[in-house]
């Protein structure tokens, strides 16, 4: 087996979904089943229980895992020594979302690339309810996450910023919000939420404290997905305002006043501690750190 086979197992091993995991690497799905079938042809085990809905690892797959793991990292920490000699080199993988994409990065990448040009980023962007679930599955090297109020041990993080989180309803649709007096009825208003992640916890929090059931519409992946639907009207949601500042759909949409405020974000960088071994993480990481404290 080589790192190249390494590397796809052990990214498959963290999404458990083959099509993710080609689109993520850059193979196809044929090629990607070939890899996976010649490493148990050659160790002899079967590595994953799969059908048409799921994917499983083995105990042959667990133990095949952390070697993966183990001889990645020093793989890349070797490549790391070797390019000190010269130039940083080798490559990067981070996960966030769109918005963190086009809002946060773009300073943290110009300085990034321009001191280190050689170092290859590979950028996923996707829902950022699941980033921290992505860094602790290995499927990349650092993420842009909402913070909880404690990580786990395992995780480091560099606050960025923070942003309120905030109720939003339609502009163009009022009859969505129903009112009982001057309080919003919950009971009758249709409300949107994530379908897990912070955002979600949070929304959850807030209504219980209250003692309010609220009467959920849809849950959906992604706040990008809540802001589309509350603006064709189909309820009211739970959002960073960060995220609707850079949304195109911003002025199709109100902010609700609530009591009490809803906990505000902080989003931030966050890495695996034994990642930190790696230069071009470390280089990243000292790059963003700089951009932070500006």
């Amino acid at each position: 087996m080589d790192i190249r086979e390494l590397r796809l197992f052990r990214h498959l091993a963290g999404s458990l979904h083959f099509g993710r995991t080609s689109r993520a690497c850059h193979v196809t799905p044929s090629a990607l089943t070939r890899t996976i079938q010649r490493l148990e042809e050659e160790l002899g085990e079967q590595l994953f229980l799969r059908d048409n809905r799921s994917v499983l690892l083995t105990a042959a797959g667990e133990v095949v895992k952390s070697y993966a793991d183990e001889v990645i990292q020093r793989y890349d920490v070797l490549q790391g020594e070797l390019s000190r000699e010269h130039i940083l080199g080798g490559e990067i993988s981070l996960y966030c979302s769109v918005t963190a994409a086009y809002s946060i990065l773009p300073a943290i990448f110009q300085k990034f690339r321009s001191v280190h040009p050689e170092v290859h980023i590979n950028l996923e962007t996707g829902d950022a309810a699941r980033a921290l679930n992505k860094l602790q599955n290995r499927e990349v090297d650092i993420t842009v996450a909402a913070l909880p109020a404690s990580l786990p041990e395992r995780v480091v993080s560099l606050k960025i910023l923070e942003t309120p989180l905030v109720f939003i309803a339609p502009a163009d649709f009022p009859e969505t919000v129903h009112y009982r007096g001057t309080e919003i009825d919950w009971q009758k208003t249709p409300v949107i939420t994530a379908d897990f992640g912070l955002s979600r916890e949070r929304t959850d929090h807030w209504f219980h404290e209250k003692g309010i059931v609220p009467n959920i519409y849809a849950q959906v992946a992604g706040n990008e997905a809540i802001i589309a639907m509350v603006g064709l009207g189909c309820g009211v949601g739970v959002v960073p305002e960060l995220v609707l500042e850079k949304s195109s759909l911003k002025g199709q949409i109100n902010l609700l006043e609530v009591s009490p405020e809803l906990e505000s974000f902080s989003i931030g960088i966050c890495t695996m501690k034994k990642n930190m071994l790696l230069p071009q993480v470390e280089a990243f990481w000292r790059i963003a750190t700089g951009k932070a404290e500006e």
